[in-house]
């Protein structure tokens, strides 16, 4: 699939007709992910796969309400983290960037990216969640304290496509000197 089509078609997926997402295809994604350059190619992005239905059940359970209900019947869950005090730091954990942790993030978001476009690429609808029980995922997943929970990710097939959203215009968001 070209790229181009890629990230004009993929959407955020509220509906998903139920299935089954299995571990080599959670890794694919990952990789993609995995892929994605991050400050001085520290690749503090970790994945927490969930693809068993109890375990799906209970992470949807952690959700905010209405994103419970907009997963119900996805495949797979991806929660990403990242290793706090190494993107945009130096050796001893000072940050270099006036953004400060906002590098963590940012890593994340090339990495999360990634994901969804070859979810796309593999037939799978996506959301990307930022409500949840943080402290609630962190003991069930068994997050390590030293790594920030960023996103859920929820993966299935779609049941529904909805239409691309309006676009603010070039000249709104672009400026050239």
């Amino acid at each position: 699939m070209e790229l181009n089509n890629c990230i004009k078609q993929r959407r955020s997926i509220r509906k998903y007709a139920p299935c089954q997402i299995d571990k080599a295809t959670i890794e694919e994604i990952v990789m993609a992910g995995q892929l994605a350059p991050s400050w001085k190619n520290s690749q503090t992005p970790r994945y927490y796969a969930v693809i068993s239905e109890e375990g799906k059940e209970k992470l949807r359970s952690l959700l905010a309400s209405f994103n419970m209900e907009r997963t119900n019947g996805a495949g797979a869950f991806i929660v990403t983290t990242v290793q706090k005090g190494l993107s945009g730091c130096d050796s001893e954990g000072k940050y270099f960037s006036h953004l400060k942790n906002g590098f963590e993030c940012f890593d994340n978001g090339l990495a999360a990216q990634n994901m969804l476009l070859k979810a796309y690429e593999l037939g799978y609808g996506s959301l990307i969640m930022g409500l949840y029980d943080e402290k609630a995922i962190r003991e069930y997943l068994s997050v390590p304290e030293n790594e920030d929970i960023v996103v859920v990710i929820a993966l299935g097939k779609r049941d529904i496509c909805p239409d691309m959203p309006e676009r603010k215009d070039i000249n709104e968001v672009l400026k050239v000197f």
